[in-house]
C-alpha cells in the first residue's frame, strides 16, 4: 500500500510538472491591433516651384507618434501617398528607418513621387497621405489620414519654334519644339529650316499664343519685345539653344544623317533619304519609310549626305560602326522605322565612331 501511494504521489508530481510546462508554451502574444501613431505634415500647400528644383532644402515634413500596443513590438512603418478618391488602390510606399517618424522631402524628390501617381504637371490635384504600421503582413493599422493640395510640375518641358518654316502657324501640325529635359529653363534642339523663305522665327512658352513670344534683343539676346529671329543663310538643320534664365540664344548649321541604299524604291546608292532630329532630349534622329528586300541590296546611315562618315553593321547588335560597317539589309519587304542615336553637334564636327541604332516594322 504505501509503494502504491509513493508511485501515485510520483505520477501526480509528474503530470503537475507536464500541465505547468504546456501551460507555459501556450501562452500566446496577441494584439488586438494596437493605437496607431498620429500623423501631421508641416503644411498642406506645399508650393512646388521648377525654379528650385536643385534647391535641397524641405518644402514638406510628414511626423508621427510611434504606434503603442501591449508589448515591444518591432514594426515596420510605411509612408504612403496615394490621389484622393483612389481609395488606395495605387498608392506609393516609403518605408522609413527603424524608429524613424518624421519624413521631408526638397522639390525634386515630392514631384517624382508626384509624378509617380501619374499626376500631370501643371494639375492642381488633392492627394493623401497616411502611414501603414506593419507587425506582419496579417497584422496592419493606418494612422489618420492628412490631406495636401499640390501642383507638380513636368520635369519635361518644350518651348515652341513658331516661323517661315511652317507658315507661322502657332497650333499647327508642321510645329515644331525645343525640349528642356530636366525643366531648367535651357532649351534645345534641331529645328529644319529649308532654304528659301525669309528663315525667320520666334520662341513660344506656350503652343497656340502670342501672347508672350521671345525675339531677337540683338547680341546673342533675346526678349518678349524682340524683333524675329533669323537662321543661317540657306537654312537646313539649325542647332538652337535658348536660355530663359539669362535670355541668351545660339543658332547654329547642325550635323545631319540621312539613309542611302539600294533597298529604296527606285533609288540606288545616290539618293540621301533624311532623318527627322526628335527633339525628346533622348538624342534620336528617325525615318519612317517603305523599303524592299532586294537581292544583293542593303543601306548605309551617313552624315551630312558625305561618305566621309558613314556608319555600318558592327559585330555587336545594336551598334553601327563608322567606315568600315557593313551593309544593312531586311528581310522581307515593308514598312520600316530606322532609329539612329547621335546627340546634335555643330556643322562639321567630327563624328562619333560607334552609335546605337534599331530596325523596326
Amino acid at each position: 500500500m504505501k509503494r502504491v501511494l509513493t508511485n501515485l504521489l510520483a505520477f501526480s508530481g509528474l503530470t503537475l510538472l507536464m500541465l505547468s510546462s504546456c501551460k507555459k508554451n501556450d501562452e500566446l502574444v496577441t494584439t488586438n491591433g494596437g493605437t496607431p501613431g498620429t500623423l501631421s505634415a508641416s503644411t498642406t500647400t506645399p508650393v512646388l516651384d521648377k525654379t528650385q528644383l536643385t534647391d535641397t532644402s524641405k518644402i514638406v515634413t510628414f511626423s508621427f507618434t510611434a504606434p503603442k500596443y501591449t508589448y515591444n513590438a518591432a514594426v515596420t512603418n510605411t509612408l504612403q501617398i496615394d490621389v484622393a478618391g483612389d481609395n488606395w488602390a495605387k498608392p506609393t510606399s516609403v518605408t522609413m528607418g527603424v524608429k524613424v517618424y518624421s519624413q521631408g522631402y526638397n522639390t525634386n524628390d515630392f514631384n517624382n513621387l508626384l509624378l509617380k501617381l501619374g499626376i500631370l504637371g501643371g494639375t492642381t490635384t488633392s492627394v493623401n497621405i497616411r502611414v501603414q504600421h506593419a507587425l506582419s503582413s496579417s497584422v496592419i493599422t493606418y494612422s489618420n489620414v492628412v490631406s495636401l493640395t499640390v501642383t507638380p510640375f513636368n520635369l519635361t518641358s518644350w518651348i515652341w519654334v513658331a516661323g517661315d518654316y511652317e507658315s507661322w502657324n502657332n497650333d499647327g501640325g508642321g510645329l515644331d519644339s525645343l525640349v528642356s529635359p530636366t525643366g531648367n529653363n535651357v532649351y534645345s534642339g534641331i529645328i529644319n529650316i529649308p532654304a528659301g523663305g525669309t528663315l525667320q522665327f520666334k520662341l513660344l512658352p506656350v503652343k497656340g499664343s502670342w501672347s508672350v513670344a521671345y525675339g531677337d534683343a540683338g547680341g546673342g539676346a533675346i526678349s518678349t519685345s524682340g524683333g524675329n529671329l533669323m537662321a543661317p543663310a540657306g537654312g537646313g538643320q539649325i542647332f538652337i539653344t535658348a536660355n530663359l534664365n539669362n535670355n541668351t540664344i545660339s543658332i547654329e548649321e547642325a550635323d545631319y544623317y540621312s539613309v542611302i541604299g539600294s533597298d529604296f524604291q527606285g533609288q540606288s546608292w545616290n539618293f540621301d533619304n533624311a532623318m527627322k532630329y526628335v527633339n525628346d532630349g533622348n538624342g534620336n534622329w528617325v525615318l519612317k519609310i517603305p523599303m524592299i528586300a532586294a537581292s544583293g541590296g542593303g543601306f548605309k546611315i551617313r552624315q551630312d549626305d558625305q561618305w566621309a562618315n558613314s556608319w555600318g553593321l558592327s559585330s555587336t547588335t545594336g551598334i553601327l560602326t563608322d567606315a568600315s560597317g557593313g551593309n544593312m539589309t531586311i528581310s522581307a519587304s515593308g514598312t520600316y522605322t530606322i532609329t539612329f542615336n547621335m546627340a546634335p553637334t555643330k556643322y562639321g564636327t567630327a563624328a562619333v565612331e560607334t552609335a546605337p541604332y534599331t530596325i523596326t516594322q
